[in-house]
């Protein structure tokens, strides 16, 4: 029997892929503002708040602001990434992750979305699997977002089992940080360089394994 209760995905780079829409969603703001944005400065905006991510691109860009401006474009970035998420259908899921989803449940385990996206319902009401999940932790749920371990242990708390019963599947080297600092066992989704702090790694969702991981 396995010592796994319920699972908790994040959203991004494991159940679809939105991070082209996030991209031209900073892509646009930053053109508008004056601001350098490419996809390296991209690639390290993965899995942090808007909030951050905004501060990272400053950051690169040598430039401050003030809180109130701050928060009015990350506003605004959000404004035009929900635009852009109108677009998601069933078929923006990543392979495999339907079939998973039904599995998990159809075998009596619990699940969670543990995302620091506010945009979460949004997104899985587009994909249609909203009735795959337990509970739904996102950005809207916490204080403190990955690598901060608040929001993965909240959906323990939601679900009623402890971290040690948890399994996260992750595609972000803070969410993997966040998993692991809630005593939760991690599985990475993506590069094993950068994911090396998982328990498990699958180059993609393709190859993930469940009778390996569950047991």
């Amino acid at each position: 029997m396995s010592k796994f209760k319920a699972f908790i995905f994040d959203l991004d780079g494991v159940i679809t892929d939105t991070a082209e829409f996030h991209y031209l969603a900073w892509k646009q703001l930053t053109e508008e503002e004056g601001m350098s944005f490419n996809r390296e400065v991209n690639e390290d905006l993965k899995g942090v708040s808007r909030i951050e991510s905004l501060k990272r691109i400053l950051q690169h860009n040598e430039r401050s602001v003030s809180d109130e401006k701050l928060h009015s474009w990350a506003e605004r970035k959000n404004n035009y990434y929900v635009d852009f998420i109108k677009k998601i259908t069933p078929e923006y899921m990543l392979p495999k992750m339907l079939s998973i989803l039904k599995n998990l449940k159809g075998n009596g385990f619990k699940t969670a979305l543990g995302s620091a996206s506010k945009n979460a319902r949004a997104v899985l009401n587009g994909l249609k699997i909203t009735d795959y999940f337990d509970i739904i932790g996102d950005g809207n749920s916490v204080k403190n977002s990955k690598p901060a371990p608040d929001l993965f242990l909240f959906c323990a708390e939601q679900l009623n089992v402890t971290p040690a019963e948890c399994l996260v599947v992750e595609d972000a080297e803070a969410g993997i940080e966040a998993a692991k600092s809630a005593a939760m066992t991690a599985v990475g989704i993506g590069d094993a360089n950068k994911l090396n702090e998982a328990d498990y790694v699958f180059a993609s969702t393709s190859d993930i394994n469940l009778s390996l991981i569950i047991g």
